[in-house]
């Protein structure tokens, strides 16, 4: 169905899914994508304008999760259309995430499927200013749009299997960042525990 809307409306069309996607609707953001560089490879579509196209819808639709956080900060997190994709365990380790690497953050959340529309949300909340947010999720877009989209156009005939590869990959990537956090919360408690045993010694505890 949404092959078949992008179809008919070509360019609006990309920019419409890609930007409800970017809002958290459960569409996976390869798929327009994808569409557009194999519609464009068909010669459907002119490729100088499709990609551009897909970037900004998929910033545009980042850009407006994050000024709803912005704007009504941590009152949006008794939504419960919210609290569905920003759980309190997602919104603690994000809001931490922030205050210690922004641009990281947003940059690694782009590339996470189910993680971006949390993320977007929590960048506004965490009062992350606009141009960092907006730097580090157009550099993660500028990398990883026009990979699917040349993907799609070089390899229109195997775009079946470039999908199924492009999911497995996601999977690893999630992965690897789910290893990283949890390295990373470790760490902290090991210093944490290390620095309450030092004040045991110091006898301020």
């Amino acid at each position: 169905m949404i092959n078949d809307f992008i179809e008919e409306f070509t360019y609006l069309g990309i920019f419409i899914v890609l930007f409800l996607g970017g809002l958290g609707v459960p569409i996976p953001e390869e798929l327009p994508v994808l569409a557009a560089g194999a519609l464009s490879h068909e010669g459907y579509m002119r490729s100088w304008v499709a990609l551009p196209v897909c970037i900004l819808g998929v910033l545009v639709g980042d850009s407006v999760l994050y000024w709803v956080g912005h704007h009504w900060g941590e009152r949006i997190l008794d939504w419960s259309i919210v609290r569905r994709v920003l759980t309190e365990q997602r919104e603690h380790v994000l809001l931490a995430a922030y205050r210690r690497h922004a641009a990281k953050t947003v940059f690694t959340a782009r590339h996470v499927m189910g993680l971006r529309a949390a993320a977007f949300l929590t960048a506004g909340i965490a009062r992350v200013p606009f141009w960092k947010f907006i730097l580090a999720d157009a550099t993660a877009a500028s990398i990883g749009v026009p990979f699917g989209f040349s993907l799609a156009y070089f390899f229109t005939d195997q775009l079946g299997a470039i999908l199924q590869d492009v999911h497995r990959v996601e999977r690893w990537l999630a992965l690897l960042a789910l290893v990283a956090l949890a390295t990373w919360v470790a760490v902290l408690a090991w210093r944490k525990s290390r620095a309450v045993a030092q004040d045991v010694d110091d006898g301020v505890l």
